[in-house]
């Protein structure tokens, strides 16, 4: 522990944004980062607590209280090592994650916990700066060949692991480039892109073989790699959006919040927005339906694209600004929650129904909504109309997509609609194939997807060589 009293002289401090009228105008990342010193004060504000509640409020169970000693004792490459040995890609969640472990911090609660992800996020970015982040190509082949399905956080994890194992690993991606939703739905705001392109070649000299543009199920024949490959890992997430099937749903300028997403960062990142249709907030009425991180995203984006006004609607009742820590603490809180892109300009409004879509010559231009209480039953008398030129729909995912992958291999479903397999074994119900992340546990967060990614490639590499040292 490298300072004892240091939670008690030293003030809880994070990183700061660009100021809002600044950040609009681009889609680069605008996080002001501490500097050296301001980020070693941080770390020592680790109590290193006889129960470290942040290893279980992260998913990875990142050692947290080890490398925030080591930031204060200025081994930022042996941080890196210990960092690394948890998490795959720390650049990735030190920027979009909502930080459960600092929920779970016992400085929380206080409202001031140590700020865990903001050193995890400092840690990373300098051991690439210095290049400590290195290929660790396996130092023997096993002649064992894996083919997993979709190069999102998950399989891009999964891939790693066992590449390091000495595993041939090939990754099939229906998109040209990997990196699933942390490329095409997560706006460049939050994450530049490059950041993934740095970790692939990392990927690519271990020995990873990526497959673009190829998708399985429908451009492949899954039983085919089945067939040719000793195991297979379907890690292709949960795309099925959930819909809103009300009057007017068919009324053009209504769309899925991640296909607005989807096209804004194909054209960031100069790939065809694959499609004729394009959805743009310019010189619009936004609506976005959904209140998580997805509606937040959208929100950035249509004020980036100069929207006139853009209104966020969330069918369920304002959270409290604050939680009751007793009862909470050291779970996640459900609790009002801003963000950078709410600081933008939108407004957001709690307890909305959303009953119809009104249009005009077959395009949008109302929507009808009422207020409903904390009993989800409509408000007597509290209709009112919403003007909208565009409606992006952001309630979330219910399930993978059936079609193709799914269908033709057969493999059972959970009551959910998700490929079903434990966490013990990751198995699916087809022998030699395994599911991963958002495809088996259905939408969640990208630190789940790690974590359920190197825990797959565990038992990969258990079911092909009978033992591995891989970590569970």
């Amino acid at each position: 522990m490298g300072k004892v009293t240091g939670f008690l002289e030293i003030d809880r401090r994070d990183r700061r944004y660009e100021p809002a009228s600044d950040r609009i105008r681009h889609y680069r990342e605008f996080m002001i980062p501490l500097s050296e010193e301001a980020t070693k004060d941080q770390a020592a504000r680790c109590m290193n607590c006889g129960i470290p509640y942040c290893h279980t409020g992260c998913p990875v169970n990142n050692q947290i209280p080890d490398w925030n000693d080591l930031v204060y004792h200025s081994d930022w490459e042996e941080a890196a090592r210990n960092l690394h040995s948890t998490n795959n890609f720390p650049e990735f969640t030190g920027r979009i994650c909502p930080a459960p472990c600092e929920a779970a911090c016992t400085l929380n609660l206080n409202e001031t916990p140590v700020t865990i992800k903001t050193i995890e996020c400092t840690i990373v970015d300098r051991a690439f700066a210095n290049g400590w982040v290195k290929p660790e190509p396996a130092e023997r082949k096993t002649g064992k060949r894996v083919a997993i399905v979709g190069a999102g956080p998950s399989g891009l994890a999964c891939a790693q692991q066992l590449a390091r194992a000495g595993h041939d690993v090939h990754v099939f991606e229906k998109n040209l480039k990997p990196g699933g939703l942390l490329r095409y739905g997560i706006p460049d705001f939050k994450m530049e892109k490059h950041l993934i392109d740095r970790r692939v070649h990392q990927m690519v000299a271990e020995g990873v073989q990526f497959h673009g543009g190829v998708n399985v199920g429908v451009d492949l024949d899954p039983n085919r790699l089945v067939a040719e490959y000793d195991a297979v890992v379907l890690a292709g997430g949960a795309e099925k959006p959930r819909d809103l099937p009300v009057p007017g749903r068919d009324l053009g300028g209504i769309h899925f919040a991640m296909d607005f997403l989807t096209q804004q960062n194909r054209r960031i990142g100069r790939e065809p927005i694959v499609s004729n249709d394009p959805i743009l907030a310019s010189s619009k009425h936004v609506v976005v339906i959904g209140g998580g991180d997805t509606g937040s995203d959208c929100i950035g984006t249509s004020v980036r694209q100069g929207a006139v006004s853009v209104t966020q609607l969330e069918i369920m009742a304002m959270p409290p600004e604050k939680e009751n820590k007793l009862l909470t603490w050291p779970d996640w809180p459900m609790k009002l929650r801003t963000t950078s892109s709410h600081e933008e300009g939108a407004k957001r409004d709690f307890g909305v129904l959303t009953k119809e879509f009104i249009g005009e010559n077959g395009v949008v231009k109302k929507l009808r909504c009422v207020r409903i209480d904390a009993t989800m039953q409509e408000i007597p008398g509290s209709s009112f109309e919403l003007e909208a030129d565009l409606v992006l729909l952001a309630m979330g995912f219910v399930s993978p997509l059936h079609d193709g992958l799914i269908e033709k291999l057969g493999v059972a479903l959970d009551p959910r609609g998700n490929v079903a397999a434990d966490t013990r074994t990751y198995k699916a119900s087809v022998d030699k194939v395994f599911t991963c992340g958002d495809m088996r546990r259905g939408q969640s967060l990208v630190v789940w997807a790690i974590r359920e990614g190197r825990q797959a490639a565990h038992n990969v590499d258990l079911f092909l060589m009978g033992s591995t040292v891989l970590p569970r």
